[in-house]
């Protein structure tokens, strides 16, 4: 049973001061609980300075069974009741012990029950709590960082017999610790957490593409950034999250980082990065690799698009394209890809050329970086993935032949068996071994060798005993069949959306359509 000690039962433990005291134990007791002690324990045991905590703080005390031992507790001047306790606590912290306070009253278990014990709940900023050695739990609900990135942070400030746990819900920390321990880690989250730099930031381009700029730099930044493991359920790192867009109408990068640093970076490789290409004197030739779209059906449209801008295109006439139903081209005998480029036009009016390579499905365009930043947007506008369609059938040869079989036969001879003639009257099924008759007979003739056995199905019969003899005279019979399919082939197709196909099954078989002797 836990020993409780109320204010009113004073014992002094050997070399106990209070205050200044009067030489007896009555004027002891009638000191005020406010009024201010000196404690001189000296390996003092644990439960008599619990009865003494009790009457200097005028609450009640529970110790638990399990606490046992002496301490040290000693102060050069007289202090408050509150100090005296919080030393007394932390006395106790000291020997694996806590104290902590709940319904009205202080109990001191070990330091690993007190998580479970302590009703303290505080949800108010931490600065208020006050700074004690007593057990108590604090939420701290974060405004900018993730609570999860928080805890492996904070998980070795805490002593290990508390607790610190998530509710991704609200991003809220929920700690249980010492209060003095839990203001210091209030200040390490107020530092903590603090808005990232996510401003978005445009970056005017002066002689880079904006396109092809944006992908290239976000593989750079991302590259080097260092890789941190997320544990499984959660998201990575943020701080290193960068992302870069391209904005081709006014040739700019959108720009938006989580880190400073991160935003220094991206910056200072664009500004390295655009710069003059230098290749004017070289026809400015750009070569644009195509992810979805197909580079001859895509340069025929831009050489449209640009004749239809600043004057018609002249096909050449040393080759002529025809394009086929599916998205190639075919060009005339004596022209080839690798020479001839695929519905090639002379350069129109505005001074650009748009060539097709379908090897690797790439455009070749010779233009002034203005028009090229023109067709580049264009480009990837037109560059998007298409939706696909895929027809899967299945062409199966179905044997239609199915039977059922529902009857009842019946036989009954008339007269003796022991006359010379013995009349039947039934019904009787075709098949030979569902027939009745041709069981009845052999049974009347007394040749059981002949007889047949019914057929596949349900049969259900009765035989009448006549003459000593058992006849069968009921036979009821339940059958169904069907027949088996034959699955000849199951092709499919895929193909883009809008875009004419068809399967064609079959075989090429020759044939002599004539001969000569």
């Amino acid at each position: 049973m836990k020993p409780i000690f109320s204010p009113a039962a004073l014992a002094l433990a050997t070399g106990l001061v209070l205050g200044s005291l009067g030489g007896t134990p009555a004027s002891a007791q009638s000191k005020k609980a406010a009024d201010p002690v000196t404690l001189s324990f000296a390996g003092a045991d644990i439960e008599a300075v619990a009865r003494t905590m009790a009457t200097i703080t005028g609450r009640n005390v529970v110790v638990d069974p399990r606490v046992k031992g002496t301490i040290n507790l000693q102060t050069d001047k007289p202090v408050a009741p509150s100090v005296a306790l919080n030393q007394f606590a932390a006395a106790l912290r000291l020997q694996g012990f806590s104290l902590v306070e709940t319904g009205g009253l202080y109990k001191i278990v070990p330091e690993a029950d007190a998580k479970m014990q302590s009703n303290v709940v505080s949800a108010g900023p931490v600065g208020k709590l006050p700074a004690s050695n007593q057990v108590v739990t604090q939420i701290f609900r974060l405004n900018h960082e993730s609570a999860n990135n928080l805890v492996p942070v904070l998980r070795p400030l805490i002593a290990p017999n508390n607790t610190i746990n998530v509710n991704p819900g609200n991003n809220s920390l929920v700690i249980t610790d010492y209060t003095d321990n839990l203001q210091r880690i209030g200040r390490i989250i107020a530092a903590l957490d603090i808005a990232g730099a996510t401003d978005v930031e445009i970056i005017p381009l002066q002689h880079a593409v904006a396109a092809d700029l944006a992908p290239m730099v976000l593989k750079l930044v991302e590259s080097s950034g260092s890789v941190v493991a997320a544990a499984p359920g959660q998201a990575g790192d943020a701080s290193f999250k960068t992302t870069l867009l391209a904005e081709p109408r006014s040739n700019s990068l959108i720009l938006r980082a989580a880190n400073p640093a991160r935003l220094a970076l991206v910056r200072s490789l664009v500004a390295q990065l655009d710069r003059p290409s230098g290749n004017e004197a070289a026809g400015n030739i750009h070569v644009v690799y195509l992810k979805n779209a197909d580079a001859v059906s895509l340069a025929t449209t831009l050489r449209a698009a640009m004749a239809g801008e600043g004057g018609s295109g002249a096909v050449p006439t040393g080759a002529t394209t025809v394009r086929n139903a599916a998205g190639g081209a075919t060009t005339t005998p004596g022209a080839t890809p690798a020479t001839t480029p695929v519905a090639a036009s002379a350069a129109p009016s505005t001074g650009g050329q748009i060539q097709a390579d379908p090897a690797t499905n790439a455009l070749v365009i010779t233009a002034p970086e203005p028009q090229y930043r023109q067709l580049r947007a264009v480009i990837d506008m037109l560059d998007a993935r298409r939706a696909q369609v895929y027809v899967e059938s299945l062409i199966a040869e179905v044997n239609a032949d199915k039977a059922a079989e529902f009857g009842i036969q019946w036989q009954s001879p008339l007269g003796q068996l022991t006359d010379n003639t013995v009349g039947i009257l039934g019904t009787n099924f075709g098949t030979g071994g569902n027939n009745i008759l041709t069981n009845l007979l052999p049974i009347a003739e007394q040749d059981t060798a002949s007889i047949q056995a019914p057929g596949t199905g349900m049969n259900l019969g009765f035989a009448a005993r006549r003459n000593g003899i058992y006849l069968l005279g009921f036979l009821a019979r339940f059958l169904q069949t069907n027949g088996d399919g034959n699955i000849l082939s199951t092709p499919n197709l895929l193909t883009l959306d809008n875009e004419e196909a068809k399967i064609v099954i079959g075989q090429n078989v020759p044939f002599v359509t004539g001969q000569y002797t």
